[in-house]
C-alpha cells in the first residue's frame, strides 16, 4: 500500500490533506477509558502515531484490550514483502473482548437490538444473554469437530444468531467467513471451496422487505459443489420447513443440549480471526484475512472516535454482516466498546420509505451509519417521511460504501439531521480493516466540508506519490494518494496467495480509463470529457489524466452499489470473454450494454 493508490475517492481527501480545517465543540477525547493514553493535542497524537507508532499504539492495547498474555513487540511490519505484525507474543480471546469483560460489569445491558423485517417488533438481547448463546454455539461446533484454525462459513441475514455465529468460532480459534445472503449457490460456493470451510451455518428460510429468501435451498445447491463441508448446521428465522439431507443438523435443538459456559481459545495476536471475501481481478474471489487483536483494537477505537460513541449511547450501522462494515462496525467495534448495536434486517423502504426514521424514533438511536446507494434512493421520496419522525436522538450521522453525492449529503445533514448533526463521510475498504480518513476525529473548532473524508486516523500516513514511486513533496504538488505506513487493523494477506495480495497492493498502479455516467440533460459530451480530464489533472495529478474515457449508461454494481472494476478492467484489456463471476451483479445485463458501448467507441477510434 505504500506503492499503490488505495482506490477511488482521492479527490475528496485532498482537501483533509492540504489542511484545511473542520468542526464545532465536542472533539471526543483520545479514549477516555484508557488512562495511557498519549496526551497532548489532536495534532501532537497524529505526528505521534506517524512518528513512533509503538509509543501510539502499545499503550492503547494494553488498556483497551483484554489480554491472557502481554505482548512483548508492539509492530513488526515490512511493506516490501507484504509482511505486517503487531502486538506479537501477546495473546487473548476476542470474545472475551466483545462480551465477557462487560458481563462481568454489566450483564444487563442491551447488546443488540435486532429490528426485524416487520416494524415494531424488535428483540433485546443483553450482553449476558449473547454470552450464553455464543458458548452454546460454540460447543456446538466443537461436538461437529470444529477445531482451532478450521474454517466456518456463515450464511445468514443480519441477526443476534449470525452475530453469535461469529463469536462462537472467535471463541474456540476457528475462522469464520460471511457470505452475504444475497449471493447466488455458484458464489457461496466458490468462497467456501477457497477457504476449504468444515462446517456451514444457515437458516431456513430469510425475510427481507416482506420477501422470503429461500437460504436452504441455495445453500442445499452450493454444497453439492463443496466437498470439504462435513455438517450444515441449520437455525430456523421462520417456521417453515425446509427439506433436511444427511449433512444437515437443526442448530437450534443441537444448542439446547450444550451448556451455556465455554472455555475461551487463547489467540495469538496474528492469529486468523475471520475471512472476508472481495470480487478479485481475476474473477476468483479473494479472502482478506484479518487477525485478531490489531484488527479489534482499529475497530473499537474508530468506532469511539469518528462517532463519537459515548457509554449509553444506540449505535445504528445498517450494513449487512457480508461486508466490513458489518464486521466492523456493527459487531466488533461496538460490542469491544461495550455499546448496544442495532441489527437492522429490513430494507430502507419497507414497509415505506419512513422505515429508516421510524426506526430511529422508535428505538432512540444515537449514531445513524449508513450508504450513499440508499441515501440516494429515500431521495427519491418526499422529505414528509423523514419529517413526520421524532430525530432528536440523533447526534452523528455518518456515509459508507461509494463516495456521496453533494444532494445527498445536503439531504442527509439538513433534512435528516436538521443541519444540527455532525456528518461524518468515511473513506476505507475491506483491505483497511476499518476507517482510514473521516471527518472526526479533528482539532478543536474544525470545519467539515461536505463530501469530503479530509482527515487521516491516527496511525495512518497518506503519502503522494509519482508514476514512479517516488513521493512527492511540498504545497504545489499533485500524484496518487498511498498509504505509507502500517497500521494495525489492516489486511495481512490474501488466503492461501501472499504473492497476489502483493501484487495487489504494495506494486505501481496502471495507468487510467474512464468509465463516466452522465446525469439526464447533460450538454455536449466531448466538453464534459474535456473539463473532466482538466479537473483530475488539477485535483489528482496531471498524470492521472485518463488516456480513454467512455461514456456509459450505467455501471455495473453489486447490490450494495459497489461498482465492480474488475468487469470494466477486463473489459478494456480484451478479456471480456474470461469475466469470471459476475452473479454478484445487481442486474447482470450491464455487460452487455458497456461492451456494445466499448464496441461502438473503438470502433470510433479506429476511423480516426
Amino acid at each position: 500500500m505504500a506503492a499503490r493508490c488505495l482506490g477511488c475517492g482521492v479527490g475528496r481527501l485532498l482537501g483533509g490533506l492540504r489542511g484545511v480545517g473542520a468542526r464545532g465543540p465536542g472533539v471526543p477525547r483520545l479514549w477516555s477509558s484508557a488512562p495511557a493514553a498519549p496526551p497532548g493535542s489532536y495534532q501532537e497524537r497524529i505526528a505521534l502515531a506517524a512518528r513512533e507508532p509503538a509509543a501510539f499504539w502499545g499503550p492503547l492495547a494494553k488498556d483497551v484490550l483484554v489480554w491472557d498474555t502481554p505482548y512483548h513487540t508492539v509492530s513488526d511490519c515490512d511493506f516490501r514483502s507484504g509482511k505486517i505484525g503487531w502486538f506479537l507474543g501477546g495473546q487473548l480471546n476476542v470474545s472475551v473482548n466483545c462480551l465477557d469483560q462487560h458481563v462481568q460489569k454489566s450483564p444487563e445491558s442491551v447488546a443488540l437490538i435486532w429490528e426485524r423485517d416487520e416494524p415494531g417488533t424488535a428483540v433485546r438481547i443483553t450482553y449476558r444473554e449473547l454470552l450464553e448463546t455464543t458458548c452454546r454455539l460454540a460447543n456446538t461446533l466443537k461436538r461437529h469437530g470444529v477445531c482451532r484454525g478450521d474454517r466456518v462459513a456463515i450464511y445468514m441475514p443480519v441477526s443476534p444468531m449470525a452475530v453469535a455465529a461469529m463469536l462462537a468460532c472467535a471463541r474456540i480459534g476457528a475462522v469464520h467467513t460471511v457470505i452475504f445472503a444475497g449471493f447466488s449457490a455458484g458464489s457461496l460456493a466458490g468462497r467456501i471451496n477457497d477457504a476449504k470451510c468444515k462446517v456451514l451455518i444457515t437458516f431456513n428460510q430469510g425475510l427481507r422487505g416482506g420477501r422470503v429468501v429461500e437460504l436452504k435451498r441455495i445453500v442445499d445447491e452450493a454444497v453439492k459443489l463443496c466437498p470439504s463441508i462435513q455438517h450444515v448446521l441449520v437455525a430456523h428465522r421462520t417456521d417453515n420447513k425446509v427439506p433436511m439431507g444427511n449433512l444437515d443438523i437443526p442448530l437450534e435443538q443441537e444448542m439446547a443440549k450444550e451448556e451455556p459456559v465455554c472455555a475461551p481459545e487463547s489467540m495469538g495476536s496474528e492469529d486468523t480471526l475471520f475471512l472476508l471475501y472481495t470480487s478479485g481481478s481475476t474473477g476468483k474471489p479473494k479472502g482478506l484475512v484479518h487477525t485478531q487483536a490489531g484488527y479489534l483494537l482499529y475497530a473499537a477505537l474508530t468506532h469511539r472516535l469518528v462517532f463519537d460513541y459515548r457509554p449509553g449511547d444506540i449505535f445504528g450501522c445498517m450494513a449487512d454482516i457480508g461486508w466490513i462494515t458489518g464486521h466492523s462496525y456493527v459487531v466488533y467495534g461496538p460490542l469491544c466498546n461495550g455499546a448496544t448495536s442495532v441489527l437492522f434486517e429490513s430494507t430502507p423502504v419497507y414497509p415505506d420509505a419512513g422505515r429508516y426514521w421510524e426506526t430511529v424514533q422508535r428505538l432512540k438511536i444515537n449514531q445513524f451509519y449508513g450508504a450513499p446507494t440508499a441515501f440516494r434512493l429515500l431521495l427519491k421520496y418526499s422529505d414528509s417521511w423523514v419529517k413526520k419522525y421524532d430525530r432528536s436522538s440523533l447526534r452523528t450521522l455518518g456515509s459508507v460504501g461509494e463516495p456521496i453525492n453533494h444532494e445527498a449529503w445536503e439531504w442527509l445533514h439538513q433534512v435528516v439531521g436538521d443541519g444540527r448533526c455532525t456528518l461524518v463521510d468515511t473513506w476505507w475498504q475491506t483491505e483497511t480493516g476499518g476507517i482510514c480518513i473521516s471527518p472526526r476525529p479533528s482539532e478543536e473548532g474544525a470545519n467539515i466540508l461536505p463530501c469530503m473524508a479530509m482527515r487521516p486516523l491516527f496511525g495512518i500516513v497518506p503519502v503522494l506519490m509519482d508514476e514512479k514511486g517516488k513521493v512527492l513533496e511540498g504545497g504545489d504538488v499533485s500524484g496518487a494518494l498511498c498509504l505509507s505506513q502500517a497500521w494495525p487493523g489492516m489486511a495481512r494477506t490474501i488466503y492461501g496467495d501472499h504473492q497476489r495480495f502483493i501484487d495487489a497492493y504494495f506494486k505501481a498502479f496502471p495507468a487510467a480509463f474512464a468509465f463516466i455516467v452522465l446525469k439526464d440533460g447533460t450538454g455536449d459530451v466531448d466538453v464534459v470529457v474535456k473539463e473532466l480530464r482538466s479537473v483530475v489533472a488539477d485535483k489528482i495529478a496531471k498524470y492521472a489524466v485518463p488516456d480513454q474515457v467512455l461514456v456509459v449508461k450505467r455501471l455495473p454494481k453489486t447490490r450494495s452499489g459497489k461498482v465492480m472494476r474488475r468487469l470494466l478492467r477486463k473489459i478494456v484489456t480484451g478479456q471480456a470473454q474470461d469475466l469470471g463471476d459476475t452473479t454478484t451483479l445487481e442486474d447482470p445485463s450491464v455487460i452487455s450494454e458497456i461492451l456494445s458501448a466499448y464496441q461502438e467507441y473503438k470502433d470510433k477510434r479506429g476511423a480516426l
